[in-house]
């Protein structure tokens, strides 16, 4: 899978308030979610954003509380993908489990700017700065976790598996 878009680029220790803002937590509707995405340090981003555009951050994108609310704003606002230079550990497990893509490259993050198009193949971790013509690799994922993240999260992978075999 190929995720192409304009990146909106932050910096290092993004945490979770600043991606979904703790007075919106009382919900876990997505599309409420989707609506204060990134509220904390861009209040206008979710009206800047086009469906399939790319976060690229610095290091430990997603740090603070283990609230699964950060990864669900960012999928469900329209961003198809996050690259970052690191995550913080239980950001980086639940984004998998809600099925967002991830990227780790410390060049993409460092060399991609603000307002890029960029290019970025799942499968094999190329990342592609249309703008720039530069080109990174990150480490893809697992088969096992591309897998989980075809499906759209943890939950849909084990629905689907579930299916498969009782059919």
């Amino acid at each position: 899978m190929k995720y192409k878009g304009t990146v909106f680029r932050f910096g290092d220790n993004i945490d979770t308030d600043v991606i979904i803002p703790a007075r919106y937590l009382n919900t876990s509707d997505p599309e409420k979610l989707a609506k204060h995405c990134m509220e904390g340090i861009d209040p206008g981003f979710t009206n800047k954003i086009k469906q399939g555009d790319i976060i690229v951050a610095g290091t430990n994108f997603g740090c603070g509380s283990s609230r699964e609310h950060a990864p669900v704003a960012i999928r469900e606002c329209g961003i198809s993908c996050v690259i970052a230079s690191s995550f913080a550990r239980i950001f980086y497990r639940n984004s998998i489990n809600i099925g967002l893509p991830i990227f780790e490259c410390e060049e993409a993050a460092r060399n991609i700017k603000h307002g890029d198009d960029v290019e970025v193949n799942f499968s094999s971790g190329a990342i592609h700065d249309l703008t720039t013509k530069q080109a990174f690799r990150a480490q893809p994922f697992p088969e096992f976790i591309q897998e989980i993240m075809d499906a759209g999260g943890l939950t849909n992978f084990i629905r689907n598996t579930v299916a498969k075999n009782a059919a």
